[in-house]
């Protein structure tokens, strides 16, 4: 069985900025890069990619966080977090036993595993990084 799309934001086009003093420095942005759309089929598994560039040196306390928004839902949950060079997958929720981190962060590297993936899986999955301060 073929699984519908699996979009994932963050195009090329879309930023994080970031602005440690607001009003007194200049917004530093974090480019982030992922797929426009992800397709797998049921059972099997998928990576959603998420690579990132930032002018700024990557800090100790760089943040990832993947969201999930279900097809046809206006909310949208944290699935994975990544912080003080620790991942940390959700213990609670649809995704916890089958996901996992294949990212690293010192090689500008966000992305996560979904394995076993199911029809419920459809929707639209954000990478959002943080690299203070």
């Amino acid at each position: 069985l073929v699984m519908g799309t699996i979009p994932v934001l963050g195009s090329p086009t879309g930023l994080t900025g970031l602005c440690p003093l607001a009003g007194l420095s200049p917004t530093s942005s974090i480019h982030v890069y992922t797929q426009r759309e992800v397709y797998g089929t049921v059972g099997s598994h998928v990576t959603l990619s998420c690579s990132f560039w930032s002018s700024e040196w990557i800090s100790e306390d760089i943040s990832i966080t993947w969201h999930f928004q279900a097809e046809g839902s206006r909310d949208s949950t944290s699935i994975f977090h990544y912080a003080k060079g620790q991942p940390y997958i959700d213990d609670v929720g649809s995704f916890k036993e089958r996901m996992e981190w294949v990212g690293n962060p010192r090689r500008k590297d966000g992305s996560i595993v979904i394995h076993n993936l199911d029809y419920t899986d459809n929707g639209t999955f954000t990478c959002d990084v943080k690299n203070p301060p």
